[in-house]
């Protein structure tokens, strides 16, 4: 039976490729550690709470020994690394949790992973690391990492710490770069579930600048599929785009949303932008295309139908999560810009 050690498994993507590995393959097992900050939420596996091939263990990857002690003592057949801070705007307001988790996290994997001699590593990036594009082209793999905040730099700093001990120790790494993701159990501090959840409730949608920021969305499960494919069929020692194909700007997505919950455009209110705030992102998928057999198969409205429905349903999950210190930071994020608005913040 193959075995994956898998980090931040209690997280939005984590979470979703570890249920759809252990539906799709009866010979694997899977490890999953994760310290549990604010966005790994054990709700997110509460499914798997007595499968017989997971295990979950509460720990920090940039604890070498918890590392060790989560592994046990038998070699897993791969580490995959989805444990990161995530969120730009975080990122913004204190860059330390990201540079510990990101940076020197990764590097604590590293090691271990080339102290145990572990046949497969595979590093699950961003193309944020890529910065901003003009208003033609794509990034591909070979595009030179320009990161424009603390969040983008910490991942970019962490791709290079990968390709280094691929390059420096002969260590099977695979990095792969998604554009933005959407789907069920994303925290809601990302654009897809904070506008759906806000108007489910008839609150303020909080849109950056002119809304026309322009994303590539990725359906949460084609982005597993393509982690997987990289995983098996990926060449050590490099990176692959995995990209949506789906280019649209902030504004088109939160309408869209709106409409599907049936509720007003009225809604929306523009908020003081981000600081460097990238314009546009778009990634070249040819190469996962053509070397691992793997495309997107979720068109972007069925994903959005698919992701509203799952959210509709999940009230209490989301209710959940938006209270205690998720509401300290709204309030931080937005307050100001939404103080005259009734109801702008969850209470």
């Amino acid at each position: 039976m193959r075995r994956f050690l898998v980090t931040g498994g209690c997280g939005f993507i984590g979470s979703n490729f570890i249920r759809r590995c252990l539906h799709a393959d009866p010979d694997l097992s899977i490890v999953n550690l994760d310290l549990l900050t604010y966005a790994g939420n054990p709700e997110n596996l509460a499914d798997l709470d007595t499968h017989p091939r997971y295990r979950f263990v509460r720990g920090d990857i940039a604890d070498p020994a918890q590392v060790r002690a989560a592994a046990g003592r038998d070699t897993p057949d791969a580490l995959l690394n989805f444990a990161a801070e995530s969120h730009v705007d975080r990122s913004l307001a204190d860059a330390a949790p990201f540079v510990r988790t990101n940076i020197l996290g990764t590097q604590v994997l590293l090691d271990f992973a080339k102290e145990r001699g572990i046949p497969r590593y595979l590093q699950v990036s961003t193309d944020e690391v890529y910065g901003s594009l003009g208003p033609t082209g794509a990034f591909t793999e070979t595009t030179p990492l320009a990161p424009t905040s603390p969040y983008a730099a910490s991942k970019a700093g962490a791709d290079l710490l990968v390709l280094a001990f691929g390059k420096s120790f002969g260590l099977p790494v695979i990095i792969t770069r998604a554009s933005n993701n959407y789907g069920p159990y994303q925290f809601p501090e990302k654009l897809i579930p904070l506008m759906i959840s806000n108007a489910i409730e008839d609150r303020p949608l909080p849109v950056y600048g002119d809304g026309l920021h322009v994303r590539d969305w990725l359906h949460v499960d084609d982005h597993a599929d393509g982690i997987l494919a990289a995983l098996e069929r990926g060449r050590p020692g490099e990176v692959y785009n995995i990209g949506g194909g789906n280019e649209l700007p902030n504004l088109t997505v939160v309408r869209s949303l709106l409409a599907a919950v049936g509720k007003p455009e009225s809604l929306i209110r523009f908020v003081t932008d981000r600081p460097a705030h990238d314009r546009r992102y778009a990634l070249d998928a040819s190469k996962a295309r053509r070397e691992l057999g793997w495309a997107p198969e979720v068109a972007f409205a069925e994903g959005l139908s698919r992701t509203v429905a799952w959210y509709r349903d999940h009230h209490e999950w989301w209710a959940r999560v938006k209270s205690g210190a998720y509401r300290e930071y709204y309030a931080r994020q937005y307050g100001a810009a939404l103080a005259s608005e009734t109801g702008a913040c969850p209470t």
